[in-house]
C-alpha cells in the first residue's frame, strides 16, 4: 500500500511540477509518443513555432514523467514561483546533480587587460 501512496505522491509532484512550468512560459502537452523497435522516445523541452514546449509521453510512468519536467524546469528562474518544499528540493537535487552554479555561462572577469599580448 505505501508503494501506491508513492506512485501518489510522485503523480502529485508531476502535476505541480507541470503546473510550474506553465507559470514560467512553457506549454506543457501530453501526448502518447509513437515508438518504433530499437526507438525509445522520451519526450522533453523544445521551441516550436515561437512557443516554449515541454512534451511529456503520456504513456510513461509518472516517475520518468518527473524526470523530464525537472529538465525542463533546471534551467529556469524559479524563486518567484511559490513550490512545496518537496519540490524545490527535487529541482536543487537535479541542479547539484548536473554541477550548476548559481550563475551559469558568466564569463570570467579577472582579465581585464585587453587581448592576448597587450598590457
Amino acid at each position: 500500500m505505501s508503494e501506491l501512496r508513492g506512485g501518489a505522491r510522485i503523480a502529485a509532484m508531476v502535476e505541480e511540477l507541470a503546473a510550474a512550468a506553465e507559470r514560467v512560459g512553457l506549454q506543457v502537452r501530453r501526448e502518447r509518443l509513437l515508438r518504433e523497435v530499437g526507438y525509445r522516445a522520451r519526450g522533453g523541452a523544445c521551441r516550436l513555432r515561437e512557443k516554449d514546449l515541454v512534451i511529456i509521453d503520456s504513456a510513461q510512468p509518472p516517475a520518468e514523467q518527473l524526470e523530464v519536467l525537472l529538465e525542463a524546469l533546471r534551467t529556469r528562474d524559479l524563486e518567484a514561483l511559490y513550490l512545496s518544499p518537496a519540490a524545490r528540493r527535487l529541482l536543487q537535487n537535479r541542479a547539484s546533480q548536473k554541477g550548476e552554479s548559481s550563475q551559469p555561462n558568466q564569463p570570467d572577469q579577472t582579465d581585464q587587460s585587453g587581448p592576448a599580448g597587450q598590457s
